[in-house]
């Protein structure tokens, strides 16, 4: 399952929608509490985590996963570029980080990869 992490509805419902089209198994969250209530039971195999959110913010919920010893990939989307919050993101752990508005080809690519990152 590819947990969706976003507080704006209809960016959430539309990452669900492109992800179950392309034929994977997805579920929308409407907040990082939220999923970070939940994650134990339904462990997700990859994480698309949006950034800025009104309860507790993308890296928030990056720290909490590394504090826990998650370990699953995490895709970060944002709307609001920044070089250095990239690098954090980056930094906590995250395999990708996109900027909305999201190119569909583009998350499906690295959702893709994320799943199944090539052998070194």
């Amino acid at each position: 399952m590819i947990a969706v992490v976003d507080d704006e509805e209809s960016v959430r419902r539309a990452v669900v929608r492109v992800l179950r089209a392309a034929g994977f198994a997805a579920h929308g969250f409407s907040s990082g509490d939220e999923f970070l209530r939940s994650w134990h039971f339904d462990r997700p195999e990859c994480l698309v985590l949006d950034l800025q959110m009104p309860d507790i913010s993308g890296t928030e919920v990056q720290q909490a996963l590394n504090l826990a010893g998650a370990h699953f990939p995490i895709v970060i989307i944002t709307a609001h570029d920044a070089p250095a919050v990239r690098e954090e993101c980056m930094r906590l752990g995250a395999v990708a980080y996109l900027c909305k508005p999201l190119d569909v080809r583009s998350l499906l690519d690295t959702v893709s990869l994320a799943l199944n990152p090539p052998h070194r």
